[in-house]
């Protein structure tokens, strides 16, 4: 009986091959998929494209052309011109709302602390009304506040003689009661400032009014200083001469005015 022959092979691909070409189909299908499901942006694909263009951009050849106005790689060096107003066209939207942001909410902390400054002032002016009130001495001091101190305005006349420094007898007791406010009340900086009228110094041992006005603010610092346990550290005086009148000194009466000694208490949102 004849010999059988072997099975010759097949002619055609391995089956390796068909089962790699599906692979690649496959793999194909998903990228499509994927580059379908995706949104390309065409001006920057244009500049993406321009970039790789040998016409604008070369570094292969020496050249100094770059994307844009400007040389960007001569010579294998990499090199920027005017890097600042690069930078500055590129951060000056940023920094300008940034200062922007800046400046408005400065300005509504300031608005924040004004507001409550004057509601600080205002709740110490009404106590300090309510304890000259129970003294019967209202009249004698002028109660007004801002939003950085409340004032107490002690008339010139009630504490000192026309010309002199000496305090009077009689303004004894209200600046008796002044003390007591200010220790119960006084928490930050007091401010002592004496004024005067324009009428020129006469027969006084004073060469002016600022030496005047500054000699009556020094004399009730002294009683303060003296008569309460106030800390002399905390309060500060000065004559402010006849530079700040309050009232017309053509008039007797502004003048009376304008002669004055002030006291600012200041409150927790002064800048002291």
């Amino acid at each position: 009986m004849a010999k059988r022959k072997p099975d010759e092979p097949k002619p055609g691909a391995p089956a390796w091959q068909s089962t790699f070409a599906d692979l690649m189909n496959l793999l194909l299908c998903f990228f499509v998929l994927l580059f379908s499901m995706s949104t390309v942006d065409a001006k920057k694909f244009e500049l993406v494209a321009a970039s790789f263009n040998q016409q604008t951009f070369s570094i292969f050849t020496a050249g100094a052309t770059a994307i844009g106005d400007g040389v960007l790689i001569s010579n294998g060096v990499s090199q920027l011109n005017e890097l600042s107003e690069y930078v500055s066209s590129m951060g000056a939207s940023d920094m300008g709302e940034s200062e922007e942001l800046t400046e408005a909410t400065s300005e509504e902390l300031r608005e924040q602390m004004t507001e409550e400054g004057l509601q600080q002032s205002e709740a110490l002016a009404e106590l300090i009304e309510e304890a000259l009130a129970e003294e019967d001495m209202i009249q004698d001091v002028d109660i007004d506040f801002t939003s950085q101190y409340v004032q107490l305005t002690l008339k010139g006349s009630l504490l000192f003689d026309s010309g002199s420094v000496e305090l009077k007898e009689e303004c004894l007791p209200v600046l008796q009661q002044v003390g007591v406010i200010l220790e119960k009340y006084a928490t930050h900086t007091i401010e002592i400032e004496g004024h005067t009228d324009n009428v020129p110094m006469s027969g006084s041992k004073y060469s002016n009014n600022d030496e005047l006005s500054s000699g009556r603010a020094l004399s009730v610092f002294y009683y303060l200083v003296q008569n309460t346990n106030l800390n002399p550290a905390n309060i500060q005086h000065a004559g402010r001469g006849e530079y700040i009148p309050v009232a017309d000194n053509s008039t007797p009466e502004g003048r009376a005015k304008n002669r004055r000694v002030e006291i600012n208490i200041y409150n927790s949102t002064s800048d002291f």
